[in-house]
């Protein structure tokens, strides 16, 4: 994966990101000429949690591009400060854009990543073409969400500390029971096998306070906006919201989505069914529909054509590796 150095207000930070473009499953810059789609992924995990996304000939049609965030997946840096938040975040990825030469994008989100999403909307509104919020965060944390969180990393410190592997699993295991509502497929058990061997890099006992920063912090703490501050958000918005999440029930997208419409935004819900918190992973692929048609309706120039050759992720070699068999994910979850 290439990577980029990027210098913020919180530090200096080398993102690894990946570009998929109608031609190359894996490219080292965008095609200047196409539409281009900005992914910022969830909580845990890294980029290659869009594997059905980056694979869907209908979605390359466009640049795909997508970045590990500050202390997961590739990425590496300065840890961020224990107050890092949206606005430090949403700096990160101005800057990532500025880096790597990229033009004002429509920006996709998961669960965390649509508190970046957003925020890069208001902070830097001539960066977004629209915003597609996958299991969007943006109320205020429930405490009790927050409290499991925090539980899930008292376990991993617990673990890292001691190298004692069954606090980590137990870790890992709420960590899965979190994002994916008790629910597995091979691509889940592929994406947490993947990804194992990095957070037990990234996450080492010099790196706890950043650790907890950004997987409880950043998130717990993150603050309401204002009907003012939404009302900056001037590009249309796309919620999706999976119908077997289990940590949010479908009311706070419901909440949020009569938020951004009072406040006069461009908005539309979305509920899709059997889908988990981290629902770009849904193997019924809805989310891929509501999102290739959002697309559409929101371009300024001709849709370029779908791809004809076959088009897979840049993650599609690895997570075989580790598991994946896209086969048995076509038509059923099963139940862990």
């Amino acid at each position: 994966m290439p990577s980029t150095k990027v210098k913020t207000s919180t530090g200096k930070t080398e993102f690894s990101y990946t570009i998929s473009t109608p031609t190359k499953d894996s490219a080292k810059s965008i095609d200047n000429k196409l539409p281009t789609v900005l992914f910022l992924h969830a909580v845990y995990l890294s980029s290659s949690i869009f594997q059905y996304q980056f694979s869907d000939p209908r979605l390359r049609r466009f640049n795909l591009v997508s970045v590990d965030l500050r202390l997961h997946g590739q990425t590496a840096g300065d840890n961020p400060p224990a107050a890092y938040n949206e606005c430090d975040a949403a700096e990160d990825i101005a800057k990532f854009m500025d880096a790597i030469k990229l033009p004002p994008s429509h920006i996709v989100g998961c669960s965390m990543g649509t508190m970046i999403a957003t925020q890069l909307a208001m902070s830097y509104p001539k960066k977004c073409l629209s915003l597609f919020l996958m299991s969007p965060l943006g109320l205020t944390e429930p405490a009790d969400i927050a409290e499991g969180r925090e539980e899930i990393t008292d376990y991993w410190m617990e673990g890292a500390k001691s190298n004692d592997e069954a606090a980590l699993l137990d870790a890992l295991y709420g960590a899965r029971q979190f994002a994916f509502s008790n629910k597995t497929t091979t691509l889940i058990t592929s994406l947490v096998n993947a990804t194992y061997p990095l957070v037990k890099k990234n996450w080492v006992p010099k790196n706890f306070d950043a650790y907890r920063t950004v997987t409880v912090d950043f998130i717990a703490h993150r603050k309401e906006h204002s009907m003012e501050e939404l009302a900056q958000i001037k590009v249309p918005v796309a919620l999706a919201h999976g119908l077997d999440d289990i940590p949010y029930a479908p009311e706070v997208s419901e909440v949020y989505f009569k938020r951004l419409l009072d406040a006069g935004v461009d908005a539309t819900l979305h509920k899709v069914t059997g889908a988990p918190h981290f629902i770009c992973v849904d193997p019924g692929k809805e989310v891929n529909d509501l999102l290739h048609d959002f697309l559409l309706q929101n371009l300024r120039e001709v849709a370029p054509p779908i791809p004809t050759k076959e088009t897979l992720s840049p993650w599609d070699r690895d997570l075989r590796k580790n598991g994946w068999d896209p086969e048995d994910d076509d038509d059923v979850l099963h139940i862990i």
